[in-house]
């Protein structure tokens, strides 16, 4: 980045804190960075990048506040008051010329006046209603969309190159992070345009309650268990792990060490990880979070003898098992932002197996945050976890569309480690970050009705107690 830009960025952000400061008494903080951005784009393109923060923080101030006078003159000689490189006399010269740029030759001052000046007379003019070709569109004031998510997504919605995508379709989110089955039971959605949490049961359940029929799907991913290779080696000796290009993790097994109380000390040979805690996957709480209803309903499948748990007789039969997977972790967290985080930062001592969805694995391998010895793995079998937005509103209709077909913010997505439709876009950010997964997910099952998941999660809340 040039030296220039790189000032000029350090200038924009100062300008940004204070205009925050100023105005929000009278002025939403999205309002203030939607003028900021429109009047900054009208500079685009202009090689002299010296005064810009000056001239757009003055316009910015009277778009806000608009003063009762002001002209061309003012303007343009406040924005050369700001460099001490220019004289008054060369000042006073150039506001009597109205702007008239001299061929001969000047000296450095009144170069800076005529430049300072050329750039403030091309502002005026992309103000104009009509403006001239060389001005640029005029940009559209942003329309705000308001939106609560699971929190694996907020860094996708966060993500500078989407929040510009959306901006060329007049579009800027709003997201706040929330587990999913909050999402679909406790929180209030009347002050959103969009619900998007990480599975279609949760999304069934918003649409019913609120008599929606429009759903988006926009992209999924697997659930995937992380580890590391100590306790994949231990795993694999103990036949939980199949060992391969990409390990599968048997649940099947898994199970019947967890239903006999195995603890990690308990294995044949373990020097690793001699720790007298039982084998448990760690998870999200069951009560608010979507990944863990997802782990409930995989674990159901396999207890349930590999069948989808339907009535009341097969949902008794699996509760003591789903009871013994959660209740004996303890403290869980809300959302599966947090164990990986941990899984990222404190390594396998305080848990050795998390529970994760494969795009927070994928995208944190782009952003090179994956040590030598982290391990993914897939549950055999798992599910497809498919993040689906629910429209509380017309702008909220409009971001699910666009993020269902715009090429661009589907190879985004694909960059923050979702699936989407394009298989290709997913290919490329694995191979080129060196990951391995699951290209053809086989091993996939169904998830139980939104009831009967309910009804197992509501009994497994009250073993909690």
């Amino acid at each position: 980045m040039a030296v220039d830009t790189v000032r000029e960025e350090q200038a924009m952000r100062r300008l940004t804190d204070s205009l925050l400061e100023d105005y929000s008494e009278t002025h939403s903080a999205e309002e203030i960075h939607g003028v900021l951005a429109a009047v900054r784009k009208r500079f685009e393109g202009h090689p002299v990048r010296e005064f810009v923060p000056i001239l757009v923080e003055r316009i910015v101030h009277r778009e806000l506040a608009p003063p009762a006078q002001g002209s061309v003159i003012e303007e343009a000689a406040a924005a050369v008051e700001q460099s001490n490189a220019v004289s008054r006399a060369d000042r006073r010269r150039a506001a009597r010329a109205g702007f008239a740029i001299n061929r001969r030759t000047v000296s450095l001052a009144g170069a800076v006046v005529v430049v300072a000046v050329a750039v403030v007379a091309v502002a005026l003019v992309a103000r104009q209603p009509d403006p001239a070709p060389a001005a640029g569109p005029v940009v559209p004031a942003l329309t705000v969309v308001r939106g609560v998510v699971g929190s694996e997504k907020m860094s996708f919605f966060e993500d500078s190159r989407v929040i510009d995508a959306l901006a060329k379709h007049g579009l800027k989110v709003s997201a706040e992070p929330a587990g999913s089955r909050q999402i679909a039971t406790s929180v209030d959605l009347g002050k959103y345009d969009f619900a998007f949490p990480s599975s279609s049961p949760a999304a069934e359940r918003i649409q019913r309650a609120r008599n929606i029929n429009t759903k988006y799907t926009p992209f999924s991913s697997p659930m995937a268990i992380a580890t590391f290779q100590p306790i994949a080696d231990l795993l694999t000796a103990a036949r939980v792990l199949q060992p391969g290009p990409v390990p599968t993790f048997d649940v099947a097994r898994y199970l019947e060490l967890v239903n006999t109380n195995t603890e990690w000390a308990h294995l044949p040979g373990n020097t690793v990880y001699p720790v007298r805690k039982n084998i448990l996957v760690s998870t999200t709480d069951p009560r608010t979070s979507n990944s863990a209803a997802m782990y409930a309903a995989i674990a159901s499948f396999v207890a349930n003898d590999r069948a989808v748990v339907q009535g009341d007789p097969a949902e008794q039969a699996v509760l003591p098992t789903l009871q013994r997977l959660f209740a004996g972790q303890g403290y869980t967290e809300n959302s599966t932002q947090g164990p990986f985080q941990e899984y990222l930062a404190a390594g396998m001592g305080p848990s050795p197996l998390v529970l994760i969805y494969e795009a927070q694995f994928v995208e944190a391998a782009a952003q090179g945050k994956i040590q030598p010895g982290m391990v993914l793995t897939y549950p055999s079998p798992t599910v497809l976890s498919r993040h689906t937005l629910v429209p509380l509103g017309g702008s909220g209709d409009q971001l699910g569309r666009l993020l269902s077909s715009d090429p661009e913010l589907q190879r985004l997505a694909a960059e923050h480690g979702f699936r989407t439709g394009d298989a290709a876009q997913f290919a490329k950010v694995t191979a080129e970050h060196r990951v391995p997964v699951q290209t053809d997910l086989i091993d996939v099952v169904d998830t139980p009705t939104y009831d009967t998941l309910e009804h197992l999660l509501d009994a497994v809340a009250k073993s909690y107690n």
